[in-house]
């Protein structure tokens, strides 16, 4: 089964190992595990161990990015009567809250993964669902933030009364709510087909998680290619409500004269965070499509592009987010700076 896995010669001890990995697959015919089996039990081996060392700290470099930056969003927003009553801070601190609490989930497990430490069952089915609820929260939380800004561009009139602070709130408890729904349909889906997770082995491991669910059943790939393709869907039409406002405010004259360009840049903001955000999920879906068709492709490349999916492009956008919008919000962006003993030039208005 993996016996053309690698053409590599046999010049290093990795080399080395990657052919007996893949003699002892091919020659498990009268073993009572199968190669999904014994690929869980040696998958580290099938990545360089530099590359696989670069992929791992991935996850917790990018703990170490946002976790100096988002808590004082959270602080400034949370601690100040003037920006809880505006809808727009409140979400932001929201989508910050999913996408801190994604990326130190997601660090925990990496660095399980990268000290080889084992996992139960339950306690590595419970993590993996946390990473789904906290990621589906992000980008629900992506699509209240794109309603809310045309509510209050298209109808800034009656944008108080329909979009008041108290129902901002329930809003956001609805999208913790709903958040639920994609991780408890994959848990079910998995544990109703007994599906050799990662799991089983005590490997609590996402991109790991990823390679199986592409190699294994026909209704396990049916359901994970549906969850991203509901993810897209959203993600879609969160990018077709900014592409309405900008044609909106195109034509009414807004664009118009140098005092625009905060709001040429606060869109560009918007664009690069759905373009960070769509293309993990159309890579997913390349990988859920073609993999799925191409019985010669090898485990070894699905897990390269697993790893690189997983431990890059996902978290990408969650550790620029805080940065982008942090730096970009004038109120926030004067705590950041003084948080830090840096100085933040105060801007006077004119007196009318």
């Amino acid at each position: 089964y993996f016996t053309e896995v690698l053409n590599y010669p046999v010049t290093t001890s990795w080399n080395l190992d990657i052919l007996l990995i893949s003699s002892r697959m091919a020659n498990n015919s009268n073993s009572s595990l199968g190669p999904v089996e014994l690929f869980l039990q040696e998958w580290q081996v099938f990545i360089p161990p530099k590359q696989m060392k670069y992929l791992q700290v991935c996850p917790m470099v990018s703990f170490l990015a946002v976790s100096p930056v988002v808590p004082v969003i959270l602080a400034k927003v949370l601690r100040s009567p003037h920006l809880q009553q505006e809808t727009r801070y409140l979400l932001l601190a929201n989508a910050l809250l999913s996408d801190l609490a994604f990326v130190s989930v997601y660090a925990l497990t990496s660095v399980f993964n990268a000290a080889g430490m084992l996992m139960t069952m339950w306690g590595c089915t419970a993590l993996l669902s946390l990473l789904g609820v906290l990621f589906s929260a992000g980008i629900l939380s992506t699509m209240v933030m794109a309603l809310d800004t045309s509510l209050a561009v298209l109808v800034p009139l009656r944008y108080l009364a329909l979009w008041p602070v108290s129902r901002t709130r329930r809003v956001i408890g609805v999208t913790w709510v709903l958040s639920l729904f994609f991780p408890v349909a994959l848990v079910g889906a998995f544990l109703w087909f007994h599906s050799p997770s990662p799991c089983t082995s005590h490997i609590c491991s996402l991109p790991l998680l990823m390679v199986l669910t592409v190699s294994h059943s026909a209704p396990l790939k049916v359901t994970m290619l549906l969850t991203v393709t509901s993810i897209l869907v959203i993600l879609l039409l969160v990018f077709c409500g900014y592409v309405m406002l900008y044609w909106k405010t195109w034509h009414s004259g807004v664009w118009r004269g140098e005092q625009c360009s905060r709001g040429r840049g606060t869109f560009f903001i918007h664009y690069l965070h759905l373009f960070l955000s769509f293309f993990p999920m159309v890579m997913l879906v390349v990988e859920l499509l073609l993999y799925s068709q191409l019985s010669t492709a090898d485990l070894k490349t699905r897990l390269w592009v697993s790893l690189i999916v997983c431990n890059v492009l996902l978290v990408l956008p969650k550790v620029l987010a805080p940065y982008m919008y942090g730096f970009r919000y004038r109120d926030l962006r004067c705590s950041l700076l003084n948080f830090y003993g840096l100085h933040c030039k105060a801007v006077v208005s004119p007196q009318m």
